[in-house]
């Protein structure tokens, strides 16, 4: 088993219930139902290695005390002969047990020799790119939807902070042994639309010398200028004299292919690729739109009222009803939605997730209101709601507003922090909580800056193999090398990280967190600051230096592996 916290904590799983079995055989304990019980790390370090809570779920059935019965347990877990690692076939995990005592209203504490989570770090060792991966499904695909902008100006900081989470998430879920599909929704149909080539046809007219007025709601950002610029540089001025819907459907058309070409590399230079690119129009174009109504109709969700037609969100708890096709006929921006999503599940997805700003909390209940109307588990669809984010520069927040085009683009960013800094910044705090990115400290190469003081982590890892290297020493076995000599707390402390690392990855998928492996890179790279500034690596005694460097080996590929997951690199040299 790659995990061996798992390994661990089934291990004494099946102690315990061995105990039981030999309590009751002994008439110490009533025949029982075992229960649903969890062994688990303890938050506290001085509450043991692990902890399970059997003893309290069994009172009712056993009619006795929890701490009774957790002596009990006690009394009839298999033999620990730790010392004689021979006998580890027969005895499992309790091979490594030092002691168990019973804390509390009646937990079981194990206390484990330290020595236990060494076989972590040959295993990272030899599996490299693959430690830490899980297997927590069987074939199941995921879509994560994330971004998803208006193709009608540039990507800002909430954009760049979804483009961020929902890349980590999609990596992590990979990680994790789901099938992933990244997708970006074009929404490229709508009142916005409109606006958007009213706006650019504002910026035609002017550019050429006539009169324009960009409309109330409309795009007032420069590189709208630049767009109608760039048109009237490749084509003239032939719109002058066209139909006016002509003209307004030729410039949309023409800016959406920019604006989302510009989207797809300002994302594809942040590290950021996606499977698919879906556009919103299709669903018009279909009759996918009209499709869903009818079906929410046919199930008796939908009805009509003062000429429109309503969606009874009241019915699965939301505050209000919401209108899906107005009185003239037209859908709404939420009908295409129901749309979207019904064809997400058509499309076989097993699960799906949104990267939604915000903003968007009455929308989710909707929509999954939505899904149940439709028959699908509304439980499938998970949205992960992103607070906002403050930029700060030399202490003072620096203002946006994306409607006059005064804010940090996603582009401006990247050049003036760096890709690695701005993808882990994005993901060091949860989505629900508010974000200040602080820019100077994104620049900084020093151990304040979290991003360099885990790549540095890294890089001095490597330098270590260089010098190796150059002594002409080889790199050691992974399977000749003697881990009982890492004695040391910070060794020890070290490799435990280093065991955590898949479920780690495991936590992260099934929260969709990636700040959990950001917080776990960065301790990891604190440890390894500890364990380098107080220990020589690479000594005259060879078969240390070996056990060493082993340890060092399997922290490089964790870090480089967590830092994967996040999108950020891993560099051998600062």
């Amino acid at each position: 088993m790659s995990n061996i916290v798992e390994e661990m904590r089934a291990g004494l799983r099946e102690a315990l219930e061995k105990a039981v079995a030999a309590a009751v055989a002994a008439e110490q304990l009533p025949p029982v139902d075992m229960p649903d019980f969890v062994v688990e790390v303890p938050r506290e370090r001085e509450h043991g290695d692990f902890a399970a809570n059997l003893a309290m779920l069994l009172p009712k059935q056993a009619r006795l005390a929890p701490r009774k019965i957790a002596e009990i347990l006690l009394e009839n877990l298999p033999a620990q002969p730790r010392r004689n690692k021979d006998l580890c076939r027969e005895t499992g995990a309790m091979r490594w047990v030092e002691r168990v005592q019973v804390a509390g209203p009646g937990f079981v504490n194990f206390h484990l020799d330290s020595r236990w989570v060494l076989d972590a770090v040959p295993l990272a060792a030899r599996q490299q790119r693959d430690y830490g991966r899980a297997r927590l499904v069987e074939d199941e695909r995921v879509q994560v939807e994330f971004v998803s902008a208006n193709p009608t100006g540039l990507l800002h900081m909430g954009n760049a902070r979804g483009a961020a989470l929902g890349d980590s998430i999609a990596a992590i879920l990979d990680f994790a042994g789901w099938r992933v599909t990244r997708e970006y929704y074009i929404n490229d149909a709508g009142n916005q639309v409109e606006n958007f080539a009213l706006s650019l046809e504002a910026r035609y007219f002017q550019l050429l010398g006539r009169e324009g007025r960009i409309p109330e709601g409309g795009y007032h950002g420069e590189d709208i200028a630049d767009t109608a610029r760039r048109y009237i540089a490749g084509h003239g001025d032939g719109l002058l004299h066209a139909e006016r819907r002509t003209r307004l459907d030729t410039l949309a058309r023409y800016a959406l292919a920019e604006k989302i070409e510009g989207i797809r590399e300002a994302l594809a230079e942040f590290g950021v690729e996606y499977d698919v690119w879906f556009s919103e129009q299709s669903l018009h174009d279909s009759g996918q739109v009209d499709e869903a109504v009818s079906r929410l109709r046919e199930r008796g969700y939908v009805y009509e009222h003062e000429g429109a037609l309503w969606f009874k969100a009241s019915a699965f708890g939301t505050e209000k009803d919401e209108v899906v096709v107005r009185k003239n006929g037209i859908s709404t921006y939420f009908a295409a939605d129901i749309a979207y999503h019904m064809d997400k599940f058509q499309r076989g997805f097993h699960r799906v997730i949104n990267i939604w700003g915000a903003d968007h909390h009455g929308p989710g209940p909707r929509m999954k209101g939505v899904m149940e109307a439709l028959g699908h588990d509304p439980e499938a669809l998970h949205i992960v709601l992103m607070q906002l984010v403050r930029l700060f520069r030399g202490g003072e927040i620096v203002r946006m507003s994306k409607r006059t085009g005064r804010f940090v683009t996603l582009e401006e960013l990247v050049e003036e922090v760096g890709r690695d800094a701005a993808r882990y910044f994005f993901v060091m705090r949860g989505a629900d909580s508010h974000l200040d990115f602080d820019l100077d400290l994104a620049r900084t190469q020093s151990n304040d800056n979290p991003v360099y003081y885990v790549q540095y982590a890294h890089a001095r890892i490597c330098s270590i193999f260089r010098q190796l290297a150059e002594q002409g020493r080889p790199k050691p076995d992974p399977g000749q090398v003697n881990l009982e000599l890492l004695k040391e707390e910070a060794e020890l402390v070290l490799a435990r990280r280093l065991a955590d690392f898949p479920e780690e990855v495991a936590m992260a998928a099934r929260q969709l967190a990636p700040h959990r492996i950001a917080r776990y890179v960065h301790e990891v790279a604190g440890l390894l600051h500890s364990f380098y500034n107080a220990y020589r690596v690479i000594t005259d005694d060879r078969e240390l230096s070996n056990a060493r460097l082993l340890l060092v080996e399997a922290t490089r590929v964790v870090l480089r592996n967590a830092l994967g997951l996040l999108g950020v690199q891993a560099p051998e040299k600062m």
